[in-house]
């Protein structure tokens, strides 16, 4: 099988079933910065403090949450789109929970940090701004075109799921967390 097939040499893509639309339509957008996220939270992963915590088996299930988002987005066909993958409404009760265990194993916040300090803390905090640039591209998509009911939440929870788990990496790794202060 090839892998190209030089119909995007024009500038367009293709959803699924086969719509066509420019590289950088809204949709485009949108769903390319949910895949960027998806090769985030692998990155995210393949660090050591995670892929061998007991957290790694929720990390690939969130990953697998952000590639159907993805399909739904890639889909404007509803009857294709009954054929996609389902994430659970109770996906985000299940994140909340979560954040709410780890959170309560943390020292108060009482100021800004810096994503710094450890490549996993920061592998955490990209994935956290990289589903913030997913959710600003979705509400804009959702200004133009129906986006599925859901998605919007689901990625500001997530966002706030990356910094929490960033600030539980810190603890993890034994890596102090680096506080803000304004250059003189």
């Amino acid at each position: 099988m090839r892998i190209y097939t030089r119909t995007g040499d024009d500038g367009t893509t293709s959803l699924f079933g086969g719509q066509r639309l420019s590289k950088d339509d809204l949709r485009i957008e949108a769903y390319g910065t949910l895949d960027e996220l998806n090769v985030c939270i692998g990155a995210l992963g393949s660090c050591a403090a995670v892929a061998e915590s007991e957290d790694a088996a929720f990390l690939r299930t969130i990953q697998s949450d952000v590639f159907s988002w993805g399909s739904h987005l890639a889909t404007v066909d509803p009857e294709m789109a009954k054929h996609l993958p389902p994430v659970p409404a109770t996906r985000i009760d299940e994140m909340e929970a979560w954040m709410d265990a780890k959170n309560d194993a943390l020292p108060p916040l009482s100021q800004f940090i810096l994503p710094a300090g450890h490549p996993a803390v920061v592998a955490a905090h990209t994935c956290r701004v990289v589903c913030r640039r997913g959710e600003r591209r979705v509400i804009a998509l959702g200004r133009e075109e129906a986006i599925p009911d859901g998605l919007v939440a689901y990625l500001n929870r997530l966002s706030d799921l990356f910094f929490v788990w960033s600030r539980h990496l810190h603890t993890a790794t034994d890596t102090p967390e680096i506080p803000w202060e304004s250059a003189p």
